[in-house]
């Protein structure tokens, strides 16, 4: 059956129609697992016969430089069976190793972060074969849609702000001691030749963003490609104080544009076409919303009707006609709750709960399992993280589209 709800959010009155979805199905189990990759990120082969997987033995400690974990497949066509590939030394449980499939070969060619000889790099596999195509001195953090170009950043001076979205280890050179480092940055990375150029240094940052403390520094957090690739939104934040600019910038580092005024900061982002972008924010300085908006216009709409006013892991489908959302660990059974939204007619569809175990809190919440919810290529599943079975495991959801 499919979901009908009346909006009487304006004079004419819009029905929404949502899609039939399944109960959320396991696709691991036994040790811990969680998605190869951030939200937003897409997991699945062409074919969405595979999807991208770590498994751990780790529950609630950070990862030290001697806890690889192991990458692997699930055929979802084969009994879910665990398909192992390879070890990683770059990876945490918020983004994984940041394993992509890469558009040139998208059923058989992945990029993902390791650490050789001391140092972070990305390798391109060849999972059908387990051959290793290339390997790059630089570690990803977003890929171009059609696979030829990545975006690197610093993780080990992430590292030295969050550490739980950094690696362990000092496989880069993180210039803690430098606010704004004229030789680091956002690196366009060519995936074919090997060539690597900054387009935006931390120095270009410096009157764009707050002043920083004394014994501060900036840095680079999440990044990612438009639809067609023609534009990356980045995060620039700064420790002591936490503050976050969020900003657009072409491919080549040129049209570098801050997103927001002053005071709406920003979190989580997701791109609807190459030029219209959600990100949750301050509006006006004031309240949380998932925020919809063209790249360079001012023209803000907080999406969901009210029901949405918070910091959730907004993430389109790639047939635009739906954006899934999560929420935090919450309340006394540390709820986490994933929402549908129609784009039409901005209704808002509860999808479940799934409370998230203590146990997996850990220190500072570092280790927390967040939702983070991920869409396949047809837009008729999304996959997400939860320890609501008791363990860290990777789940799917199929969505019935309705006519």
């Amino acid at each position: 059956m499919f979901f009908i709800i009346s909006c009487s959010h304006n004079e004419t009155g819009i029905v929404a129609i949502f899609p039939e979805t399944s109960e959320p199905m396991q696709i691991t189990e036994g040790k811990q697992h969680m998605f190869a990759s951030y939200h937003a990120i897409n997991s699945w082969s062409e074919s969405q016969r595979y999807v991208t997987v770590l498994q751990t033995d780790l529950i609630n400690t950070l990862p030290t430089e001697d806890d690889t974990a192991l990458m692997g497949l699930v055929d979802l066509e084969n009994g879910n069976e665990f398909i192992p590939l390879a070890e990683t030394g770059a990876w945490n449980f918020q983004q994984g190793n940041m394993a992509h499939w890469l558009g040139t070969s998208p059923d058989s060619l992945i990029i993902y972060n390791d650490m050789r000889e001391g140092q972070y790099v990305s390798v391109i596999m060849n999972v059908l074969t387990g051959d290793e195509i290339n390997v790059h001195p630089y570690p990803v953090s977003t890929v171009s849609p059609d696979g030829r170009e990545a975006i690197s950043i610093n993780f080990s001076r992430v590292g030295e702000a969050r550490p739980h979205y950094g690696y362990a280890g000092t496989g880069q050179n993180s210039q803690r001691d430098v606010k704004f480092p004229d030789n680091d940055g956002l690196f366009l990375l060519n995936l074919e030749t090997g060539e690597s150029e900054l387009i935006v240094s931390f120095l270009d940052l410096k009157d764009m963003v707050p002043n920083i403390e004394p014994g501060g520094m900036q840095y680079i957090d999440h990044t990612l490609y438009s639809k067609g690739g023609s534009r990356i939104m980045f995060l620039a934040r700064a420790i002591p104080e936490r503050n976050t600019t969020c900003f657009t910038v072409d491919r080549d580092g040129g049209n570098l544009q801050r997103c927001f005024p002053d005071h709406w900061g920003g979190s989580h982002f997701d791109w609807l076409t190459d030029d219209q972008l959600m990100v949750t924010a301050e509006y006006q300085g004031k309240q949380y919303g998932h925020i919809l908006f063209t790249a360079g216009e001012n023209d803000y709409k907080r999406l969901g009707n009210g029901l949405l006013d918070y910091d959730g892991h907004g993430t389109f489908s790639p047939d635009g006609r739906w954006m899934a959302t999560d929420t935090y660990p919450e309340g006394g059974f540390l709820d986490q709750k994933i929402y549908l939204m129609d784009m039409e007619t901005q209704a808002v569809l509860s999808l479940g709960r799934f409370p998230h175990t203590e146990q997996h809190l850990g220190d500072r919440n570092y280790s927390r399992c967040d939702i983070h919810v991920r869409w396949s290529p047809n837009s008729d599943m999304f996959g997400f993280n939860s320890t609501h079975m008791g363990s860290r495991q990777a789940f799917i959801m199929k969505v019935q589209q309705p006519e």
